[in-house]
């Protein structure tokens, strides 16, 4: 669902310093001004999701990344989602 080009790209996580994490992305393509995107994660399939709490903005005020502390991944796998709004209208996920 949502308009072709919104999705973010490029999505990366860094953990460094043991419990600091950094996830950055880059804007869809077709993305306007005022799309607003938002991070959510769960270190493993039993704990509960999390937004990001802590968003890296870009010149326009958009979510364009999240920076955590306190994370710990105990396994191999770790869940994200990154979906949006823009003025009523869906973002690709």
């Amino acid at each position: 669902a949502g308009m072709n080009g919104t999705a973010i790209e490029n999505f990366v996580c860094v953990i460094f310093n043991v419990s600091f994490m950094n996830c950055t992305w880059h804007v869809g393509r077709t993305a306007a001004e005022d799309t607003q995107y938002f991070l959510y994660w769960r270190p493993s399939k039993n704990e509960d999701v999390t937004e990001c709490q802590n968003y890296i903005k870009d010149n326009c005020g958009r979510h364009t990344g999240c920076r955590f502390q306190n994370v710990t991944i105990e396994n191999k796998n770790a869940y994200f989602l990154v979906n949006g709004s823009r003025s009523g209208q869906s973002i690709q996920s």
